[in-house]
């Protein structure tokens, strides 16, 4: 039921349990006691082996004090290995492969077991928990609901508590679901992680200047002013983009939804005169061939070449009307997608260069702040405690305005590369589909219209677009369907 990726699956020994305890960091005491004395496994309270690729369950014999356990999100097919721990209260074996109830008789002072998402087709085996109160079994292939009943009454765990945890956990996936498909729209408008602070806090996640600075006084209501201000750029440019993007599909749609009208409608007519052909000369086929006048029979098979003749000039006329009515039709398409794309372009430059002009203000600002701080603390009349690492840029002016000038800098390239971003992408996009339209131009239109007989007309000549390799280079995000 759970597979992890494709690595080699795993048997819990020393060395996993070793590494186990000693990444529970520092503020676990076993943790600590792993690192400085190395393992000593009887003390460890609780251990997490999630996401290990694990089997089968082994060499827990010596976790006696052992109070938590989580297993969840392995490979494992049964319940064993756990005799030892007497003490355990909480165990998750869920999002595995088990197949059966089994293996926990001797964990009398189980509280809490988790075994969602399993292969479990049956309730039983519980008889020895006394203690169990939640019981998580969810997303299993239990056929008999009698048997949960009885177990239900039998182990006095919460029913509601059980649904409550497995309603949480579906609204957790779905959540995640969600995320991922309106992480993907955003990232379709070319707008992603532009609808919120992101970019903002980008900014200074590695400004360690901007940081300091921000204890001066007056700062913080200066960057407070600044960021409100920035984030309602970046979220204009947002709902720009998913508007702009609504305006892309739908104008290929309309592109999609004309070639093939077109394409059928041609295709219709050349059945429709084949059809004509079939039925006035197919009855009369048996006819010829019995013919014995050697006169009649030239005369008829001439009057057949004729018609052949015109027929495949009447097939040939449709495709010749089909290749202009759909070089136009694509011809406007890469115009109006082109057109699209460069207004979309020109506006999210304006509204980056807005950014660029609040972080100058605010640069501006910081910077008179920060030569008057120095001043007041030269002349020994600043009244606000200051950090150390703050008032060790206040050694002279120099330090200060290469200091204030620093972050500057950070906040510049990091809205300078989200605007390149963006703009690369959404060229190398629309270059990527207008490629695609014209190879696709030149791949159908030979099959198009039903042929008499011969091979098809060399397809038209694609248009050479404009635009650079590396343009072309990524892959686009809406699809010409093949």
């Amino acid at each position: 039921m759970n597979r992890l990726c494709n690595m080699e699956p795993r048997v819990m020994d020393d060395e996993m349990l070793k590494l186990a305890v000693g990444e529970q960091g520092p503020r676990d005491e076993a943790g600590q006691l792993a690192k400085q004395e190395g393992v000593l496994f009887k003390d460890v309270l609780s251990l997490q082996l999630d996401f290990q690729n694990i089997l089968r369950i082994d060499s827990l014999w010596q976790f006696e004090n052992l109070r938590k356990l989580q297993l969840d999100n392995n490979v494992i097919e049964k319940i064993e290995g756990l005799e030892n721990l007497t003490r355990l209260v909480w165990l998750d074996l869920s999002f595995n492969n088990i197949e059966a109830i089994e293996g926990l008789d001797t964990l009398v002072n189980l509280e809490d077991l988790s075994l969602f998402n399993n292969r479990i087709s049956k309730i039983d085996s519980l008889d020895a928990l006394a203690k169990l109160q939640v019981l998580s079994l969810g997303n299993n292939q239990i056929g008999n609901m009698m048997n949960k009943e009885l177990a239900e009454m039998k182990h006095q765990y919460s029913v509601d508590e059980l649904k409550h945890r497995e309603s949480l956990m579906q609204a957790r996936l779905e959540d995640e679901r969600a995320r991922r498909e309106e992480l993907a729209e955003h990232e379709a408008a070319f707008v992603e992680h532009l609808s919120g602070p992101s970019l903002w806090d980008s900014m200074y996640a590695e400004d360690v200047e901007g940081s300091q600075l921000s204890h001066l006084p007056g700062v913080r209501e200066l960057l407070q002013t600044y960021k409100d201000k920035f984030v309602i750029i970046c979220l204009n440019i947002f709902e720009y983009g998913l508007k702009q993007q609504k305006k892309r599909k739908a104008e290929l749609d309309t592109f999609m939804g004309c070639v093939q009208e077109a394409v059928q409608e041609k295709q219709e007519q050349g059945k429709h005169k084949i059809a004509k052909f079939e039925e006035k000369h197919l009855l009369s086929l048996s006819s010829t061939r019995d013919e014995s006048e050697l006169t009649n029979f030239e005369i008829k098979m001439a009057e057949y070449s004729e018609d052949i003749t015109e027929l495949a000039n009447v097939l040939m006329t449709l495709e010749m009307q089909l290749v202009e009515q759909l070089e136009e039709t694509i011809n406007m398409f890469e115009r109006n997608i082109i057109d699209l794309v460069g207004l979309f372009v020109e506006n999210v430059q304006s509204l980056m260069a807005q950014c660029r002009d609040l972080e100058n203000h605010h640069h501006e600002k910081l910077l008179e702040i920060a030569i008057s701080t120095l001043e007041k603390i030269v002349k020994g009349e600043l009244d606000e405690d200051l950090p150390d690492a703050v008032r060790s840029l206040f050694v002279d002016k120099d330090t200060i305005v290469n200091a204030v000038g620093a972050s500057h800098d950070i906040h510049l390239l990091k809205i300078d590369n989200r605007e390149d971003e963006l703009v690369t992408k959404v060229n190398s996009w629309c270059a990527h589909l207008v490629d695609k339209v014209s190879a696709a131009k030149g791949r159908r239109l030979p099959a198009a219209v039903p042929h008499a007989g011969g091979p098809p007309p060399a397809p038209a000549q694609t248009r050479t677009q404009g635009w650079s390799r590396e343009e072309r280079s990524q892959e686009g995000r809406l699809t010409i369907p093949a």
